[in-house]
């Protein structure tokens, strides 16, 4: 199939953009930086700075939507939330505009979201039908997910993946690496907060099953079935790279350094991946996180 695959160069893209390669698919990947796709990527990949029919083609089978700036690089100020909210929904409707234009419409658009969609969830289970807390973390999600389901009427399946934290050579791992590495490494505030947690090599079954499986639509939770709170991981990951972690950075430290950025590091969801489990039978092949980060750290 042909695939255009938007933050193809991104921790997640790259990996995923290599398995649609080696399932046989062509992958037209969407950067600022077309130039650097090849070298990034292989020679199987194209790279296209703008998303029109010129650059893509007048056809597609699929598209998948990874684009938007990491949300937890800088304080959220007025300005950086609208630029995180930017980023998602400008590359979301140009895909959409996209879509509109193609003489043979793709039959899949599998765009990203976040289980932050569902806000602090204390202890509650969290599955795709469990009620948000209205917070920002939402409100960024559901307009991203608004936007992509516009591909609907246009005859096109959209599947949704709420990406929970994921384990991988990259992302959040390599900031937390360094610390622990150290023996400096520790919870976070009370570390009683969930953190639903993914392997990088699940997560990219997780799109290729969504991609290729033409009944998946709406929503699902891109998370191992075994979620963590932040005590639990933190042993864990000392565990792993045979350090202590006897650390804990207060929560007012946190909220005073990051303000209302904070709650990405102080909440979190006990989210459980509902859908694929029962309706879809998805084997994860990390299902433990001590082997998950034994893989990768």
């Amino acid at each position: 199939m042909d695939i255009l695959v938007t933050g193809g160069t991104g921790f997640i893209g790259r990996r995923l953009c290599r398995a649609l390669v080696a399932s046989g698919h062509k992958v037209i990947v969407f950067s600022r930086r077309p130039e650097t796709v090849k070298k990034l990527l292989g020679e199987k990949c194209q790279g296209v700075s703008q998303l029109t029919s010129d650059q893509v083609g007048e056809s597609l089978d699929g598209i998948i939507n990874l684009a938007g700036e990491p949300i937890a690089d800088a304080r959220w100020s007025k300005a950086r939330k609208e630029k995180l909210l930017a980023s998602r929904i400008e590359t979301t409707e140009a895909v959409i505009n996209l879509i509109g234009k193609l003489k043979q419409k793709p039959k899949v658009l599998v765009s990203a979201s976040a289980v932050g969609y569902y806000g602090a969830q204390q202890d509650n289970e969290v599955t795709e039908v469990t009620q948000p807390a209205m917070e920002f973390t939402h409100s960024l999600c559901l307009q991203w997910e608004q936007k992509a389901m516009e591909a609907e009427p246009l005859g096109v399946r959209v599947a949704i993946a709420r990406i929970g934290l994921v384990v991988g050579k990259g992302g959040f791992l390599k900031k937390m690496l360094p610390s622990f590495k150290l023996g400096l490494g520790g919870k976070l505030g009370d570390g009683k907060h969930w953190m639903p947690w993914i392997h990088i090599q699940d997560l990219v079954h997780i799109f290729l099953h969504l991609l290729e499986s033409d009944h998946c639509h709406g929503p699902y939770n891109a998370v191992a079935p075994m979620p963590v709170t932040n005590q639990e991981f933190t042993e864990a990951l000392g565990k792993v790279l045979h350090r202590p972690t006897i650390f804990t950075v207060p929560a007012f430290v946190l909220e005073k350094t990051l303000g209302e950025m904070a709650r990405l590091l102080l909440t979190g969801q006990r989210a459980v991946p509902e859908r694929l489990l029962r309706q879809e039978s998805f084997r994860f092949q990390f299902e433990d996180l001590h082997e998950a980060l034994t893989d990768v750290a």
